[in-house]
């Protein structure tokens, strides 16, 4: 897992610099996730110097270290063969080796692999050395127009329906902005849902291709973005949701509410009344719906 030309050096433009040596350590590096002059010079200083470069995928970290002149070996550590991986890696800095670990783009342990290694290099004694560079989710928050001041990431929903609804759920009062990786082709379903569980008026932004040649950074409620993907189709590339804390302005009485849904009902059935009452209101279209239907019984009733 050495290299095996022991060039520690890198090339940036027409210049060869040479990386001076580091401690024996794990070194966290973040790398780019598109543009691939987002690197710092303190990472390709690292990545140049380290003893052993452990990559998510060795093809995709090549295009990289071949940008900047990194002649060097690269080992794989990824979640399918951590448990044979790891070890050899403490190994290595208990032996007095640098091990400098990066994911595909971003950086490593934000939904990457790598948690278990700096846990088991915490148990060692051994030092974890974060080099901070790209991520994702940062950029995302701070073009997304949202506040900024507390956010919670909370990675990929689950894919089925109930999973991602309940998940969801639990955030529905959390006093932060959110933050999701999302696929593409389950985005427009995503938001949907996002909107009938958080409310479809409460503002949200969707962040795509970040850095890369067609980013996109589109901003709206939950339900526009929800019906703009839904009628654009599955976008292309990489997807961060962000969707604002819940709103701080009063909320509607339930008597304003029930008039509201009473209203509406009137004019459509009940489950399209609750969802445009989510609409309006920023409710919960589920919670509007036993609403109604529970008005609905006791107006038989009487």
């Amino acid at each position: 897992m050495e290299n095996p030309r022991g060039e520690k050096n890198f090339v940036v433009g027409a210049a060869r610099i040479g990386a001076g040596p580091i401690e024996p350590a794990l070194y966290l590096v973040a790398t780019p996730i598109g543009n691939l002059s987002d690197i710092t010079l303190r990472a390709l200083e690292v990545l140049a110097a380290s003893d052993i470069l452990a990559c998510e995928d060795t093809r995709t970290s090549r295009v990289l270290i071949a940008r900047y002149g990194i002649k060097r070996s690269m080992t794989a550590y990824h979640e399918h063969n951590a448990r044979e991986a790891g070890p050899r890696l403490i190994a290595a800095m208990e032996a007095g080796q640098s091990v400098a670990l990066i994911s595909d783009a971003g950086t490593p342990l934000v939904s990457d692999p790598g948690y278990r290694l700096v846990e088991q290099a915490v148990e060692k004694g051994i030092r974890v050395i974060p080099v901070p560079g790209p991520s994702a989710v940062l950029a995302a928050l701070s073009a997304s127009g949202l506040p900024t001041d507390a956010f919670l990431f909370a990675g990929f929903l689950p894919v089925k329906d109930g999973q991602r609804r309940k998940r969801l759920d639990t955030f529905r009062q959390t006093p932060a902005t959110l933050i999701f990786f999302e696929s593409p082709r389950r985005l427009a379903d995503s938001l949907a849902v996002m909107a009938d569980v958080l409310g479809g008026a409460r503002p949200a932004c969707v962040a795509r291709e970040i850095t890369k040649a067609f980013e996109e950074i589109r901003r709206g409620t939950l339900a526009e973005l929800a019906a703009h993907y839904a009628e654009a189709g599955a976008p292309k590339g990489e997807v961060v949701v962000c969707i604002a804390p819940p709103g701080e302005e009063e909320e509607a009485s339930v008597e304003d509410t029930d008039r509201l849904l009473l209203s509406l009902a009137a004019e459509m059935p009940a489950a399209k009344a609750a969802g445009e009452a989510a609409r309006m209101t920023g409710g919960r279209k589920s919670d509007l719906y036993q609403r109604l239907l529970a008005l609905k019984a006791a107006g038989d009733a009487g």
